[in-house]
């Protein structure tokens, strides 16, 4: 069952042109919770190869902006609301690149960033926290008061922390698992929304 779940998300994003069908964890969740709207500014932290930019564009619109930050290149994409960057998110430079692109502060960050997967489950789940953790240092930087935050954790022991650091700074916090996600994966998708202003390190 889960093959055929996979191969129907697969299919559906070759259909419906997206790059990944990763696009639909993006889609599912957004359609539920509305953390994404029209004239949104996003920022897409571990976009490669474009599938969740490619959905954060539809929804934000003409009015909006979507800035893609990968450590791998992304394919250029032609709509004029679309901004790519080929860079580690916690080099400063990279950094400070994301802050000059931004027409203004975000409304939105959404993170699928991923460590290289080793196998040994007590390393992954660390790794991808401490990605969830830098995801959320950057959301600190760009994020508008009431801003939204979208980020890949991985189930496991040190989930419940992160959790609480998310209900400090969000008023709305919640652990969701799209339909398109493997049922067997331990992916899961931790949302906070609407940023305390205190909890900004820059301000507009």
């Amino acid at each position: 069952m889960q093959d055929r779940k996979r191969d129907y998300y697969y299919k559906k994003a070759k259909e419906e042109k997206y790059r990944s069908r990763a696009s639909y964890k993006l889609l599912q969740a957004n359609q539920k919770y509305h953390f994404m709207k029209q004239g949104d500014v996003v920022v897409d932290l571990g976009s490669a190869p474009g599938g969740w930019i490619q959905v954060a564009s539809k929804i934000v619109g003409a009015t909006g902006f979507v800035l893609g930050v990968d450590i791998r290149r992304i394919e250029p994409f032609t709509e004029d609301n679309v901004r790519t960057i080929a860079g580690d998110i916690t080099d400063e430079e990279i950094q400070r690149q994301i802050c000059e692109l931004l027409p203004r502060k975000a409304s939105a960050l959404i993170s699928d960033l991923s460590p290289d997967i080793s196998g040994v489950w007590e390393v992954d789940h660390a790794r991808q926290i401490d990605l969830a953790q830098q995801a959320l240092n950057m959301g600190f930087k760009i994020l508008k008061p009431s801003g939204n935050f979208f980020v890949k954790v991985f189930q496991g022991d040190m989930l419940d922390d992160f959790v609480k650091k998310l209900k400090v700074c969000f008023p709305v916090v919640k652990v969701i698992k799209p339909q398109a996600s493997r049922g067997k994966s331990s992916e899961m998708f931790a949302l906070g929304m609407g940023l305390k202003p205190e909890y900004l390190e820059t301000q507009s």
